[in-house]
């Protein structure tokens, strides 16, 4: 059963191993049927929601519970809004979907979880270290990282755009376990060489500098300041702008913003998808999504698409992404049922068979995961997204934009999109000292 109604917009809140080998036992009593409202993600592939309503409904018929479910959009942050209500009420859903800083933003009303996320570390190893960041707050986990809608966000490019420009794709990351020397030679620097080509041939990279309706683009850039080291805080909460890595990554971004598109600083997250789609684009950073819609309205520019991972500056390769979570609330009436759906949901068999259905757009947040069968064989091209999740042999680490502060400044630092709006300064002629300044005063006051 699917329930919808209004939600009034209420004020959100500041945005921003021996255990784990223990098998988890949730022993069912009377206590643990009744009843469970759950709230998911809206699935934007067609299909999603079915197949995790399908999985939904056969737990509840086993369990013998009655469980409803709503699938809320995160248009117009209703996803977020919604849920801040429900904490700040009392009273909603027993089971929430949290999207990246979300979970951290309410984590004070929700239940703890470290049963459930050390058994399935012990059965499915280690999770995502941008996901441990948001939702395990004093040594307790307070939500469930899901696959769920769980992306990276690495490069997507015109394969023969690139070959015509002498950068093979699919030989620099082919559908295998391999690392290649051209992907060494992938770099910042490489980027903006082909920036200038793309820019020259009409074909302008859809890279935007849009405010925090372009996520797109913070999480982007927080990957390329982190391959630069140039970070805004440090583990003390001491602002870190004026260093010798701040100063180099300015430097870089100085040359290249000049190859962004003339009105980059209007960008959404879905100008850059357009670009794509719209066959106007050479290269983006996005999720499938873009590859996706383009395979169903402008196939032929699908099919000369190939996604692969972000370039490497020098502190390494970093790959953007952005994660969701399953909490449970603290005002739920049945928290060991909801505890036991989402254990559930995580467990292989329904994470597969929930990606399967959308293309593998979804990422599971565990290691031992990421061996799915669909990234080599979703099509056209085969394989197009294969090297879509983080492989060990890319050599790359996962990027959450200000995760170098502690996770109640760095939520500030990504809403107000500072390194999207530090790149505008600089695109607009200003000089880094001025952007460096400008930055100065905004970070303090989110330190008072």
């Amino acid at each position: 059963m699917t329930r919808s109604g209004k939600v009034s917009r209420r004020r959100a809140l500041k945005l921003g191993a021996a255990t784990a080998a223990l098998p988890l036992v949730h022993i069912r009593t009377a206590g643990a049927a009744g009843k469970l409202a759950i709230a998911f993600w809206d699935h934007w592939v067609p299909g999603g929601n079915d197949v995790m309503q399908k999985q939904v409904n056969t737990w509840a018929a086993k369990n013998k519970v009655e469980a409803s479910v709503d699938f809320i959009t995160g248009n117009g942050n209703k996803l977020m809004m919604t849920g801040v209500a429900e904490a700040q009420a009392k009273t909603g859903h027993d089971v929430y979907t949290f999207y990246n800083w979300d979970v951290y933003n309410i984590h004070e009303s929700l239940a703890p979880v470290d049963d459930v996320v050390k058994y399935l570390i012990g059965k499915y190893g280690e999770v995502d270290a941008t996901a441990e960041y948001l939702a395990r707050q004093k040594d307790v986990w307070t939500a469930v990282p899901t696959s769920s809608g769980t992306q990276t966000k690495p490069p997507c490019g015109r394969i023969s755009w690139f070959k015509k420009n002498g950068l093979d794709l699919q030989a620099m990351y082919p559908v295998k376990p391999e690392h290649t020397a051209a992907q060494d030679g992938w770099t910042w620097d490489a980027l903006m060489k082909y920036a200038e080509l793309a820019k020259n041939d009409g074909l302008t990279f859809g890279f935007g500098l849009g405010s925090n309706t372009n996520t797109d683009a913070i999480d982007m850039h927080g990957a390329l300041f982190h391959a630069y080291g140039a970070t805004m805080f440090d583990a003390k909460g001491n602002i870190t702008l004026d260093t010798p890595e701040m100063t180099q990554c300015l430097e870089y971004v100085q040359k290249l913003v000049k190859f962004y598109p003339d009105d980059a600083v209007s960008y959404d997250d879905a100008s850059n998808n357009r670009a794509l789609i719209s066959g106007k684009s050479a290269l983006i950073f996005n999720p499938p999504s873009a590859w996706a819609v383009a395979k169903r309205d402008a196939p032929d520019v699908a099919k000369d698409c190939w996604t692969f991972s972000p370039p490497a500056g020098p502190k390494g390769r970093f790959v953007p992404t952005a994660t969701f979570f399953w909490g449970v609330f603290q005002f739920s009436q049945n928290q060991s049922a909801g505890k036991e759906l989402i254990t559930y949901l995580m467990e292989r068999e329904q994470v597969e068979e929930r990606d399967n259905a959308v293309a593998g757009y979804d990422l599971p947040p565990f290691a031992k995961m990421l061996d799915f069968k669909i990234w080599e064989t979703v099509e056209p091209p085969p394989g197009t997204v294969y090297n879509y999740p983080i492989r060990p042999w890319h050599k790359a680490k996962p990027s959450l934009t200000a995760s170098e502060a502690t996770p109640d400044i760095a939520v500030q630092v990504y809403n107000r999109a500072i390194h999207n709006q530090m790149m505008a300064r600089i695109k607009e002629g200003q000089s880094i000292k001025q952007v460096i300044a400008w930055a100065k005063d905004e970070l303090e006051g989110f330190t008072r």
